[in-house]
């Protein structure tokens, strides 16, 4: 069993990497990969928690692409997380996404829901502020019932308080992993939002462009789902991967390794992830 898809607090989960390790022996994973959002940071104490084990750490990231459609994310796997190259490019990221949260403060006390950059740390706690966060302190102030009215109202795409951040291109996104002798997949591909025939079109491009492989095993997915994604994948010559997206806390019906309607990742996705991984560095 494997888990290809978790996410620590340093982005949006509510485990350390150290504690996501040990969720991955309690359930007898084979490997397990961490990919937070945009960034690097858990991963150096998320390989050293899997040392000396039978358990495989694996080193990932979750890239946020433009897409005007829906939302795109760009799974990152067995690249060099000390890459200046790639550390540069998340910098941009990081001070795109403050900036984006100072703006979304701004809008809010304009629009008269009042409220101090204090009332949102204090949500995120250690986590990286986004969006929810505000949530959970509108919440907290009184000014909406729930998360949800929070979205519906001021937050989601369209809405009077919603900014855009800075984001890559997915080719870009795509790229970036390989310079750093990685290997880049699709997330989630339904999350895009095009018709199947305009997302196999993106798929081959990205194919082009050096993606490795698409998200065909997913909690969210229902079996007819997973079974047309590791479809194309066979169709296309791409890796079929796959894992919870697990979040901790936040996402309590989903545990590292499991997800819903008794999800399984085969162990074959990891084996075609390293000998893509050894393709791309004979590459470079």
């Amino acid at each position: 069993m494997i888990d290809l898809h978790t996410h620590s607090y340093y982005s949006d989960g509510t485990d350390s990497p150290d504690e996501l390790v040990a969720l991955a022996k309690l359930g007898g994973l084979r490997a397990v990969a961490l990919t937070d959002h945009d960034s690097v940071g858990g991963i150096a104490e998320f390989l050293a928690a899997g040392e000396n084990s039978a358990l495989e750490t694996v080193p990932g990231i979750e890239l946020s692409a433009e897409c005007e459609s829906g939302t795109m994310h760009i799974l990152g796997y067995y690249f060099d997380y000390t890459c200046s190259t790639l550390l540069e490019k998340l910098e941009r990221v990081r001070q795109g996404r403050e900036d984006r949260n100072y703006e979304i403060l701004k809008r809010l006390n304009k629009l008269g829901f009042t409220m101090m950059w204090s009332d949102v740390e204090q949500q995120a706690g250690e986590d990286v502020v986004g969006r929810p966060h505000f949530a959970a302190a509108l919440v907290e102030r009184g000014h909406v019932k729930s998360k949800k009215d929070a979205f519906d109202m001021l937050l989601a795409k369209g809405r009077p308080a919603y900014v855009e951040r800075y984001r890559y291109s997915p080719t870009a996104c795509v790229q970036l992993i390989r310079q750093a002798g990685g290997v880049p997949v699709l997330a989630h591909p339904a999350t895009v939002n095009l018709p199947d025939s305009g997302l196999k079109d993106l798929i081959r491009q990205l194919q082009e462009d050096g993606l490795e492989g698409i998200e065909a095993y997913y909690s969210e997915y229902r079996p007819e789902n997973i079974e047309k994604y590791r479809q194309w994948a066979l169709e296309m010559g791409l890796i079929a991967t796959g894992g919870t997206d697990y979040h901790g806390r936040v996402t309590p019906d989903i545990k590292v390794g499991r997800g819903f309607g008794g999800l399984a990742v085969p162990d074959e996705a990891l084996e075609q992830l390293q000998r893509a991984h050894q393709s791309v560095l004979g590459s470079a």
